[in-house]
């Protein structure tokens, strides 16, 4: 997704836990963004949960950066949620906004989004 100038991409990290007896989850969101246009400007962004049988969305987390222009940052940790594991699907996505622009489309967010 973009945002005036600023590409975004979300991508997620799944670390297995367990409270108790219980095996869970620890699902954290990341953004990565790429700004292509001659001057630097602030980037918010904010992530989001839900499982995806009737689930609403949920914000795990916000945040914001600065990113000089031509360059590249991330992943940057938006935020996180633990979740017990279940026979469940669930999906995360990201949005942002650079200063003075309106908030982009959504980005889903996967595992494989987070390699380097």
């Amino acid at each position: 997704m973009s945002t005036g100038r600023v590409a975004i991409n979300g991508c997620i990290s799944a670390q297995r836990g367990s409270v108790g007896e219980f095996p869970t989850r620890e699902i954290t969101a990341y953004i990565k963004a790429r700004n292509t246009g001659p001057k630097g400007l602030n980037v918010s962004y904010e992530a989001f949960f839900r499982v995806v049988d009737g689930g609403h969305w949920e914000k795990v987390g916000s945040g914001r950066s600065y990113v000089r222009a031509g360059e590249a940052i991330g992943p940057v940790e938006v935020g996180s949620t633990t979740r017990v594991c279940g026979p469940v699907k669930v999906e995360v996505r990201v949005h942002a906004r650079a200063d003075g622009a309106a908030w982009s489309g959504w980005s889903p967010a996967s595992t494989r989004q987070c390699q380097t």
